[in-house]
């Protein structure tokens, strides 16, 4: 029998297993049901595909993204495996003729979405499948989808516990790259998974570079991130429709090639912008929180928000699309108090019970107080995931740590003007009492006459805006949006006002100017000047190559292959062989163009 190794080099063209991949992929050949939480970019992916290829029969893959299964299906087909769709997309003739082959045994992996899936026509095939032994396993990817309280949430998953019911027999593998605690029982629970295995990996993901910058100018400071990156892949989060229909159309005009992507876009469009972004090189993508879940790129160099994301797993799962070929990339946020206040917005107006708003709140905070951490980005974010780890020196505090000063008494201040005003205003108005500026809004509500007023020249405004939302991360203060963003106190606030409780804060960064403010650019492992040459001969190659099959360029062969060719320069078959990604399959196919190239340039 060939064993997983053997699939994994010979097929994939890795040489070994990583982390908790061989224990998966032994305790799912052998039948056993299982959970999996490892992060984007982790190889989640051959957890299922390998068993597949080891088990008798067909797998079934669910997956919520009809969009991408084509592509997932030619990035098998490519490795020289058996694999299929089932959607809307195909004719009655074409699923007739995929539906034969599976019971053919001619089929190895089919991609079905749950909607198809639960279908009584779908049901009864998988039925007679099943009586015939020829099923081998189910894998529910983007598992996190059972979350009511998620916004990747699909109704249709809370269905697939009929799995378990109807063929107790076939083993089971959910996968996704993310969830918090709640998150994980909620994925056991509703997908029937009580007894399953649950195998945790850590969340880390070393390569990318993470940095939060006070929002000023966010265009201005976007441009700034982006000098020096044209040419690169990436994708910028916007909160609303309007502001990603704006940011594409900007950062085009500023060379920065951009595509739209919002729910409120027709089909269509949505479908081409998302096949543009995959297919071809160095596009920026603009898109609400709609845009993301299960994309394969694996050369996105960076992610941008422009506003704050809505938790830290939210965060942590839109920033993971970045450097999934485990080379360098960058997770860049804006983020000012209009953001925090629109989020505490969000949560007060939604339709969810009182324990769910608390839950959000909850989450919100956690992020708040990633933003503002005076320590390690990534200490923060595993923290909340229940990791432990060293500062990693590759996030903006580990690169320049902020000065730390006592801030209670200007805590104190902040703070009281807010209760001496009613609660009733916001950061401007608050801020232009403790700075003493008599404007007319001033006078007119006689705040000039408040004890505080003037108590706080010793701090500009942009200190006292970071005061403040500093105060807002600790939990201190509270934003209404109903009040048209007055700043209230909570509970928290007494302790400080009594001087029960210090205040420690971040001095504010020192505005720069954008060329001097943007981190360095993205720096991969040096090539020689011959071997970049043969790098871009190789890319260029490769563009025609996926342009002739019509496919995204990364389902040839990925820049880390690439990269590892033009330093390696193999002269043989064989040499290919040991080149990572290189299965036997895909040396087959372009193994004597390969090394014609490599020859030639030589």
């Amino acid at each position: 029998m060939t064993s997983a190794l053997a699939i994994l080099r010979d097929v994939f063209g890795y040489p070994a297993f990583r982390g908790a991949q061989a224990e998966i992929i032994d305790h799912v050949g052998s039948g056993g049901d299982a959970l999996v939480l490892m992060p984007t970019g982790g190889g989640k992916s051959l957890c299922y595909q390998i068993p597949a290829l080891l088990r008798p029969g067909c797998a079934i893959v669910v997956s919520p993204l009809i969009a991408l299964m084509q592509d997932q299906v030619d990035a098998l087909t490519q490795l020289g495996v058996k694999a299929a769709c089932l959607n809307s997309t195909l004719d009655w003739r074409e699923a007739q003729s995929i539906e034969q082959q599976m019971f053919a045994g001619q089929i190895d992996l089919v991609y079905i979405a749950p909607e198809r899936l639960l279908v009584d026509r779908t049901l009864s095939m998988i039925d007679a499948l099943y009586e015939a032994g020829k099923l081998a396993l189910f894998a529910i990817d983007e598992a996190h989808c059972v979350s009511q309280w998620g916004h990747d949430f699909r109704p249709e998953y809370l269905q697939l516990s009929t799995l378990h019911e109807r063929y107790p027999n076939v083993p089971r593998i959910a996968l996704t790259a993310t969830a918090d605690k709640a998150t994980q029982n909620e994925m056991l629970v509703r997908l029937g998974l009580t007894a399953a295995r649950v195998f945790l990996s850590s969340f880390d993901r070393p390569n990318i570079r993470y940095t939060v910058v006070e929002k000023d100018n966010a265009k201005k400071q976007l441009l700034g991130f982006l000098a020096g990156r044209k040419g690169q892949a990436g994708i910028v989060y916007c909160l609303s429709r309007k502001k990603v229909e704006e940011t594409a159309e900007w950062l085009s005009a500023q060379g920065y090639p951009a595509l739209p992507y919002h729910a409120g876009l027709p089909a269509p469009t949505r479908a081409a912008n998302q096949r543009r972004f995959l297919r071809e090189e160095g596009l920026v993508m603009c898109a609400t929180i709609a845009f993301g879940m299960g994309i394969d790129k694996p050369d996105v160099r960076f992610v941008a928000h422009l506003d704050l994301p809505k938790s830290i797993e939210a965060y942590y799962q839109e920033t993971g699309r970045a450097g999934r070929d485990g080379e360098p990339a960058e997770a860049w946020m804006a983020y000012g108090m209009q953001d925090v206040a629109l989020q505490h917005a969000r949560i007060a107006e939604s339709g969810a019970g009182e324990g769910q708003k608390i839950l959000e709140a909850q989450r919100l905070t956690a992020l708040l107080s990633y933003c503002e951490a005076p320590r390690c980005r990534r200490q923060v974010l595993l923290n909340y995931f229940a990791e432990e780890r060293d500062p990693c020196g590759n996030c903006d505090v580990c690169i320049e740590p902020p000065e730390l000063w006592d801030g209670t008494q200007a805590a104190q201040k902040a703070l009281s003007a807010i209760f001496r005003t009613g609660m009733r205003f916001g950061v401007t108005h608050l801020t232009d009492i403790l700075r003493g500026k008599a404007t007319d809004k001033i006078k007119q509500w006689n705040h000039d006459q408040l004890p505080t007023f003037g108590v706080g020249a010793d701090l500009d405004d942009h200190g006292w805006k970071s005061v403040f939302r500093q105060l807002a991360a600790a939990g201190l203060v509270h934003v209404d949006m109903a009040e048209h963003g007055a700043l209230q106190l909570t509970d928290a606030a007494r302790e400080v006002l009594k001087g029960q409780r210090n205040v420690q804060l971040r001095r504010p960064a020192k505005r720069k100017s954008s060329s001097s403010s943007r981190s360095s650019a993205v720096v991969h492992s040096e090539l020689s000047a011959a071997d970049e040459v043969l790098f871009q001969l190789l890319r260029s190659w490769r563009s025609d190559t996926a342009k002739e099959q019509a496919v995204p360029a990364y389902v040839i062969l990925h820049d880390k292959t690439l990269r590892e060719l033009a330093e390696v320069r193999p002269t043989s078959h064989g040499m290919l062989a040991g080149i990572t990604g290189m299965g036997s399959a895909k040396i087959e196919h372009y193994g004597a163009e390969l090394l014609d190239l490599i020859r030639n340039e030589g």
